[in-house]
């Protein structure tokens, strides 16, 4: 077991990382993670569609972004349709959310893309805080320097909005593209 990861590929199961092209990318680069058993799904029923986008030449492409490490084990990045290029660079929000909930006054935070005056794409971030009534300029410019101060330049959140709750599904998972509306 290795923390932070989810671990290694097991007996009876094979794994790739692709680019856009779908070309296997070297280890340490992110991309979208494949997997190939005797197990997983032919088909999805009655959608052809949804079957050539995720069964493609006995591979399951599982929408998730991965990268692999030297010694074999699968890191966790986030969903493909999640995932924002920020200055060209593939920057996953988990780990920006990961940096927002270190800090003791956010109880959670959702992150997703925003175009800037510019059109370019930039994380916006939306954060439910243990206590609503802190919300305050000085705490929003605390966490921009706490998220500066442990995150590469370019991926600290260009907006921080203090909100109640973040809308989630009946099973609890958080519903991004309300927040991108």
């Amino acid at each position: 077991m290795k923390p932070g990861c989810t671990g290694r590929m097991v007996p009876g199961y094979t794994a790739k990382i692709v680019d856009e092209k779908v070309q296997e990318v070297n280890i340490g680069e992110q991309g979208t993670l494949m997997i190939k058993a005797d197990s997983t799904a032919k088909y999805y029923w009655n959608n052809p569609v949804k079957t050539m986008e995720t069964m493609v030449d006995g591979w399951v492409n599982t929408g998730d972004t991965y990268y692999q490490d030297e010694s074999g084990y699968f890191y966790y990045c986030g969903r493909n349709d999640d995932m924002l290029k920020v200055g060209g660079i593939w920057c996953s929000p988990f780990e920006i959310e990961s940096a927002l909930i270190e800090h003791p006054k956010v109880l959670e935070a959702a992150v997703v893309a925003k175009a800037d005056k510019n059109n370019l794409i930039k994380p916006s971030a939306y954060v439910v805080l243990n206590n609503p009534a802190e919300a305050s300029d000085a705490l929003y410019d605390e966490l921009l320097k706490h998220c500066k101060s442990i995150l590469a330049r370019y991926k600290y959140p260009r907006w921080i909005y203090f909100v109640n709750e973040l809308p989630k599904t009946a099973t609890g998972k958080i519903q991004r593209f309300k927040l991108r509306g």
